[in-house]
């Protein structure tokens, strides 16, 4: 039901977890997708090998968007735009959860974090609407927030503060756009599989405890986020603007699960 044909998306940071589900749910929804990571290994091939069995075009790019944001944003805004000029759909997912204990955080570690958390993205956005607004199209942008942007935890100080500025970035980012027919939302996981998140596997006190704060009893594999992503950008979703879709089981809506019997 969701139709992508004749659209290309650059999805960044897609060659694992959540945003190469993203990148493969549109590809098989019909889009051209840009694959990017900081290289091309093997686990981005894999990526890239998930994408092409949709039979689309399917390209890479390279870049490291945690440095310095006004070059790392140029050089994967040009190398985009040059494998693919006519990109209509922005997938801004690259991030990463680094924090140290609050007391013991450091400017370096804080100011990586929202680099690549939030200055990437915001500043890849703009690269991507200007070019949008000159040529008169209408661009979809999607940004990966996390339901750490509503509830906090003491471990992830740096994170939460990124992810909460994420989600006020898709409203403020909707009001500035939504006038040049330029769509932006989000989608939030909750608690999902991914390699960052791989200590649930050996864990199983920490998995149960997660699956009891959640509603559907469930921790599921990245996955879930993929189609969530692919409606959010497509037509069918043509009328929400500077909404974050929280894809977590129900985690967000529960007070207090009740105590195992």
């Amino acid at each position: 039901m969701i139709d992508l044909k004749g659209h290309q998306a650059l999805i960044t940071g897609s060659t694992k977890g959540v945003g190469r589900a993203m990148a493969v749910s549109i590809a098989r929804a019909g889009a051209d997708v840009l694959i990017h990571g900081r290289k091309h290994d093997e686990t981005a091939q894999q990526a890239i090998d998930l994408c092409h069995e949709a039979e689309v075009r399917v390209e890479m790019v390279t870049g490291d968007l945690s440095g310095p944001t006004e070059p790392s944003v140029a050089e994967i805004f040009n190398q985009a735009t040059e494998l693919m000029p006519d990109i209509d759909i922005l997938v801004n997912n690259a991030g990463t959860y680094i924090d140290k204990p609050f007391l013991e955080m450091d400017l370096e570690t804080y100011e990586l974090t929202m680099r690549l958390n939030v200055a990437s993205g915001f500043f890849l956005t703009q690269s991507f609407a200007r070019r949008w607004v000159e040529r008169g199209v209408a661009g979809r942008v999607l940004f990966t927030g996390s339901i750490n942007g509503i509830l906090a935890e003491p471990t992830h100080t740096g994170y939460d503060t990124s992810k909460g500025a994420v989600a006020s970035m898709v409203r403020t980012l909707c009001v500035a756009l939504a006038p040049h027919n330029i769509r932006v939302n989000g989608v939030a996981p909750g608690l999902v599989r991914t390699p960052l998140t791989s200590i649930l596997d050996e864990d199983k006190v920490l998995d149960d405890w997660m699956k009891l704060h959640t509603p559907n009893g469930q921790v599921p594999d990245a996955d879930v986020c993929g189609d969530a992503a692919a409606f959010m950008v497509s037509d069918s979703a043509q009328h929400i603007h500077g909404q974050m879709l929280l894809v977590d089981g129900g985690m967000s809506a529960w007070q207090q699960p009740d105590p195992p019997r």
